[in-house]
């Protein structure tokens, strides 16, 4: 007997019938619901009635809940999660280190948009059965944290560093800073106490910085 997908993933394809709706706004209310609520937490019915559109319109627009959770964190990206290049392209790398936590604290606590980040979250509020989105999520962050240790080692050969620091851990430090600061954003932590625990992890930036 054939295994049978829940209501929330079976993709019906109805095809011939333009789309009446703007797909990337469509897309952007989705990306809030599973910003504030996780994957598991966001119900198909949740994400039609955000969206405007009905069911069959859903999935046969995007595939399945998995595929549209995939294409709204690119919009999370592109529209709410975007200060890792502006905080990396500092001229000194200290102040890109500084940055991007300063950046984190700011950008997780906006008014008017859910607390925290999609992008840092997303593991904790996906189950165990959709491994292949824990992976998606897992290969963003390491690529941010690869773009870290870039800008660690441009720091180093430009002198702004000082040779010997251990640029891997400094970057995971700073990685696990702006996920500790999304937490915290989560759970309801102004930005000024945010800042203010940026002030204090600075402190551990500094000291890399060359004589």
């Amino acid at each position: 007997m054939k295994s049978q997908k829940s209501s929330e993933e079976r993709p019906t394809r109805p095809r011939g019938r333009p789309r009446a709706f703007d797909e990337d706004k469509a897309v952007y209310a989705a990306a809030q619901l599973f910003w504030q609520h996780g994957y598991d937490g966001t119900s198909i019915s949740e994400l039609t009635a955000a969206m405007g559109i009905t069911t069959q319109s859903l999935y046969s627009a995007f595939g399945s809940k998995a595929e549209l959770y995939q294409r709204s964190l690119i919009s999370y990206r592109e529209n709410s999660g975007g200060g890792l290049p502006a905080a990396l392209a500092l001229p000194n790398a200290v102040d890109a280190m500084v940055g991007v936590m300063e950046n984190a604290a700011r950008q997780f606590t906006r008014r008017g948009l859910p607390h925290g980040c999609m992008i840092s979250t997303g593991c904790l509020q996906v189950s165990a059965e959709h491994t292949e989105l824990a992976e998606h999520l897992r290969g963003i962050r390491r690529t941010g944290r690869r773009s870290v240790e870039d800008r660690l080692r441009r720091g180093v050969a430009e002198g702004d560093l000082r040779p010997d620091i251990d640029v891997p851990s400094l970057a995971r430090y700073v990685q696990v800073m702006a996920q500790g600061i999304a937490v915290q954003a989560t759970d309801g932590a102004s930005t000024a106490a945010l800042r203010a625990v940026v002030k204090q992890a600075s402190i551990t930036v500094e000291a890399a910085r060359a004589d």
